[in-house]
């Protein structure tokens, strides 16, 4: 965060206002440019006395176009500018005089986002740091992801997104309030190199917001249920996720435009190969408008059906069976399961001599009513098989300590 340190003895925001208004007048000649000059900073004075400090902002925000458009304008002298006239939201004591200061000072910043955008962004960053309200906060990080997004620098913001959770116990939002956020950051991330997921994460977060909404509210959301979607269609190590048990992402099932993007989502999750190249077949032009590869979305539902293979077949995998429902050579099979391996979707081994895929345990798709059902069933069966480990140890023990009371006597 900037400090302000004065180094003379005119108050640094009368500065400010004589520094601007001379900039602004000095095409007017030395007579009309003095007589202005001396009328802003009797203004500007009297703000001050008066502690009229959004009429402040307001007043020094007036030339500040022809600061950021004035090449002999240093950017250290443009920053140190800013930084006094955001410096004022801390002389103020009300919060809602204090939100409308920093909504004069983001509209200001924002409006050439192109102009020295990274300069931009410092001092948006510099106005949240001087802020005490939490409100204000939030409102001046949103318009900072804004012009981060709209100027291409995304980088600069990527950190701060990974304190979102933070920032929300501090700002206390309502929830439109947090969809506005968490779709912003998703939108911020998209693009952003090795961001995927991250992107993914918070356009997830958005939807879950959605629980329990009438039907109209839950429409806002069918755009980007239906992108989530083909974001995880599309990326190559996602093979699990929560989606189908959303609200906002179920609506689509029987929503005339996004219905076969739920089926989609469907054949990924819960179904095999045979199952998507049918949908393929019968849908192929749809799959190009939103911009899936066939050939990648194969690889990735032969790693999906083998997972499956793997969670319904008692941990016993034929070779052949592999091989017929991943639709692949002979040769093959090995290197699939290899892959699944290092995904770290599957953990078994492979019986060369019998040819079967031992599994000892796999990854689910998704994790639903069926999925706790049979981890209800198998940690009951754990919990009989320690119950009966500690029976039968009992047993022996009373044995032992008997055979020994017995020794015991005959020594005697």
């Amino acid at each position: 965060m900037t400090t302000l340190v004065p180094t003379s003895e005119e108050d640094p925001a009368l500065s400010v206002v004589r520094f601007t208004s001379e900039l602004s007048w000095s095409d007017a000649g030395p007579e009309v440019a003095e007589q202005q000059v001396s009328r802003l900073c009797v203004e500007a004075q009297e703000c001050m006395v008066m502690n009229r400090w959004l009429d402040l902002t307001s007043l020094m925000l007036t030339s500040a176009d022809i600061v950021f458009s004035n090449s002999k304008v240093s950017e250290k002298d443009l920053e140190c500018t800013f930084t006094v006239i955001c410096n004022l939201v801390t002389k103020s004591e009300s919060p809602d005089e204090e939100l409308e200061m920093a909504k004069l000072i983001c509209s200001k910043i924002i409006q050439q986002p192109k102009d020295k955008p990274v300069l931009r962004l410092k001092i948006l960053f510099n106005l949240y740091n001087l802020l005490d309200n939490a409100h204000c906060r939030f409102y001046v990080y949103m318009k900072a992801l804004d012009l981060a997004m709209s100027s291409k620098l995304t980088q600069y913001v990527i950190p701060s997104c990974k304190k979102i959770d933070s920032f929300l116990k501090e700002w206390n939002l309502e929830v439109q309030d947090q969809r506005e956020l968490y779709l912003n950051v998703a939108n911020a991330l998209k693009d952003s190199k090795n961001s995927e997921k991250d992107s993914f994460k918070f356009l997830t977060k958005y939807l879950a917001t959605f629980s329990g909404e009438d039907a109209y509210k839950m429409g806002e959301a069918k755009d980007e249920a239906a992108r989530i979607i083909i974001e995880f269609v599309k990326e190559p190590d996602m093979f699990q996720c929560d989606l189908l048990d959303m609200p906002a992402v179920a609506q689509l099932e029987k929503d005339a435009k996004y219905a076969l993007a739920y089926q989609l989502l469907k054949i990924f999750l819960t179904q095999r190969l045979d199952a998507y190249l049918e949908f393929q077949a019968a849908n192929s032009a749809l799959l190009k408008s939103y911009g899936l590869v066939h050939e990648d979305c194969i690889a990735k539902m032969r790693m999906i059906s083998l997972v499956d293979l793997a969670s319904h077949e008692s941990g016993r995998i034929p070779y052949t069976l592999i091989k017929d429902t991943l639709r692949i050579d002979d040769d093959e099979v090995e290197l699939w399961v290899v892959k699944a391996l290092t995904s770290k979707l599957i953990d078994c081994k492979m019986d060369q001599m019998n040819q079967v895929v031992l599994v000892s345990s796999c990854t689910e798709r998704v994790f639903g009513q069926q999925q706790w059902q049979v981890l209800r069933t198998k940690l009951g069966t754990w919990r009989d098989n320690i119950a009966n480990v500690i029976n039968t140890i009992q047993a022996n023990k009373i044995t032992e300590d008997g055979s020994q009371a017995v020794q015991g006597l005959m020594i005697r």
